[in-house]
């Protein structure tokens, strides 16, 4: 019954029913589990080492993170209550990894910088590749469907190949792109005062650009690294649509409950 109630979101009205338990035996068997913390993951650490990693708000401020192995796309780990954007969180629930024996060459992330500094501090030669459909997304966003101007419209179709690009020769010409749009718009962009909210939106997609370069194409040189934190994202979409269902936990059961997703879903 528990797992039914997790797993697939069951009412207790429909448990009841399947069951022939009373709601009041129901509720007693649910907030018994809960109050149990869900068993440690066996996680064969050292057999994995390409990642997706990604963290998502429930409602705010509230947020969990996982870790995905991106070849079988099980989760590895999950917790609620950290934040891609708290250091100390995130640096203990790494600690905790590599300490089980996580011995991982690369992590696709979304291009959180406490993310990738923490990931670089307890792995200095890790690979992090950014998630192109992070950066396609937002430059696109930031470009605006129907630009005005003329370095935006360019700007925007740089942003349009990014997802297309499948071998060291395509990199290479968007790489060129992206230095003759530098060359003829983006430093002097970079150097105007204005601060309107279109232009200000540019520069936005043009800093952002700058910065993901040295890590946007790690997977060229690897086929086992993923492009895109989708597999996650996936995850973290049925993993809302079951919580939804069960709004209102306390703080610990909450927590409990979300470990047990972990636990009986980790795919």
């Amino acid at each position: 019954m528990f797992k039914l109630w997790v797993v697939e979101g069951y009412s207790i009205r429909q448990l009841m029913s399947q069951s022939k338990y009373s709601a009041r035996k129901l509720y007693d068997m649910v907030s018994c589990q809960l109050k149990q913390p869900a068993p440690p993951p066996v996680l064969g650490l050292g057999r994995s080492q390409y990642f997706i990693f990604d963290g998502t708000f429930l409602h705010r401020p509230r947020s969990l993170i996982a870790l995905m192995d991106a070849r079988t796309h099980m989760l590895v780990a999950g917790q609620y209550g950290v934040s891609e954007n708290y250091q100390p969180g995130l640096m203990e629930f790494f600690k905790g990894l590599k300490q089980s024996g996580l011995t991982p060459r690369s992590f696709t992330v979304d291009g959180n910088r406490i993310v990738m500094g923490v990931l670089r501090e307890l792995w200095p030669d890790i690979v992090l590749q950014r998630c192109l459909v992070h950066i396609q997304r937002q430059g696109l966003s930031w470009c605006r469907i129907s630009p005005k101007t003329t370095y935006a419209r360019r700007l925007r179709q740089i942003f349009l190949q990014i997802t297309k690009i499948k071998t060291p020769a395509e990199r290479d010409m968007f790489l060129r792109a992206v230095t003759d749009w530098e060359t003829k718009y983006g430093s002097q962009i970079g150097k105007r005062p204005e601060s309107g909210y279109v232009f200000s939106d540019i520069k936005r997609a043009r800093s952002m650009l700058l910065r993901a370069l040295p890590d946007m194409f790690h997977y060229l040189d690897s086929p086992l690294i993923p492009t895109s934190t989708n597999g996650l994202e996936g995850y973290f979409s049925r993993l809302k649509g079951r919580y939804r269902q069960h709004r209102g936990l306390k703080q610990q059961k909450r927590e409990n409950y979300f470990q047990w997703y972990f636990h009986l879903v980790p795919k």
